[in-house]
């Protein structure tokens, strides 16, 4: 024990849709096949939130309920509330505040981040800011996305990546050395603002007919670009904190990248030396679902982590942001 608080998940739970879009089912909608998307992304099904007047709130609501169950930790008792999302259920209020209402946490205050698919490490970043600084001792931390709700079904290069998730954590503090959040390398570059965005709905192109005849409230992404700036940015970032800490593949249990592409996750598994075994994969089932895609991993896999696992989290998302952080799983599958 050295008496320093590190921030520490003790519980994790999800929920994804039912509804199942299978390529074969996507090969209907649009021009596209099985095999197609498979070699160029990996994904093989993604799950859908298809009921409107739902949203994020509504998956992140039902992980945040599971998730007090699970832990046995009363609603009262949670003092803050953080959710990562690039599709909040409206502009304003926040959906943390919404998930509050939901799921009865009256005595905690919170926000929203928005960090695209990075939003898991800015956001846990965030939550651990609280955390050690003891502004916060029952922190829930919730990653959602609804990305159909903003995805062209007649785009061919964006449908087939994206499928809607939530998964709730509860963050504690811990005096327990080494374990929890022991470092992260975080970065911005706001050039991605060309490259990878949803050009209307906000305050510079307000919703207009003209905006929503023009598909510009759908995801738009140079693919060629952020490909480029993917691969090298989570790889080297992933390096970077490896050399750092004098961390060896071999120390390395586990690999937790974003499920964008299967050529992006390959890549930073090769170049940090990581056998494939060593590196967590879903996205055959899920998609990518943005911000929520590492923490669906963790809790999708969470009975083969053992305490003290070392787990190397890696993103990169719109912004650009994307960043690297070291962690270590504090307790054992139960």
């Amino acid at each position: 024990m050295n008496g320093k608080k590190r921030a520490v998940i003790t519980g994790i739970e999800g929920y994804v849709p039912d509804f199942i879009l299978d390529n074969e089912m996507l090969s209907k909608m649009v021009d596209t096949t099985d095999e197609w998307i498979m070699t160029r992304i990996g994904v093989r099904e993604r799950r859908i939130l298809k009921e409107d007047g739902l949203g994020t709130s509504y998956m992140g609501a039902i992980a945040v309920q599971r998730l007090l169950e699970k832990t046995g930790t009363k609603p009262e008792e949670v003092d803050m509330v953080l959710c990562a999302t690039v599709t909040p259920d409206m502009m304003f209020p926040a959906t943390a505040n919404i998930i509050c209402d939901k799921t009865g946490i009256m005595n905690a205050w919170g926000f929203d981040i928005n960090a695209g698919c990075s939003g898991f490490i800015f956001s846990f970043e965030t939550a651990a800011s609280f955390i050690e600084s003891g502004r916060s001792k029952k922190m829930i931390l919730v990653t959602g996305e609804r990305m159909s709700a903003i995805t062209d079904y007649s785009d061919r290069t964006t449908c087939p990546l994206f499928g809607d998730a939530a998964v709730a954590m509860l963050i504690e503090p811990t005096e327990d050395d080494g374990m929890g959040l022991l470092d992260s390398i975080l970065h911005v570059d706001g050039v991605g603002r060309h490259y990878l965005f949803q050009k209307s709905g906000g305050s510079m192109y307000p919703s207009s007919v003209e905006t929503v005849q023009n598909k510009e409230h759908f995801v738009y992404q140079d693919g060629q670009t952020v490909f480029k700036y993917a691969v090298s940015r989570m790889a080297d970032v992933s390096v970077e904190l490896m050399e750092k800490h004098d961390i060896k593949a071999e120390d390395i249990a586990y690999l937790i990248p974003h499920q964008a592409n299967m050529r992006i996750i390959e890549a930073t598994g090769k170049r940090m030396g990581l056998e494939k075994e060593k590196i967590l994969i879903n996205i055959e089932r899920f998609g990518n679902t943005a911000g929520t895609s590492i923490p669906l991993v963790m809790w999708d896999f969470e009975k083969k982590f053992k305490k003290g696992d070392i787990l190397i989290f890696s993103a990169f998302g719109a912004g650009f942001t994307w960043g690297s952080m070291y962690y270590k799983w504090a307790y054992d599958p139960k």
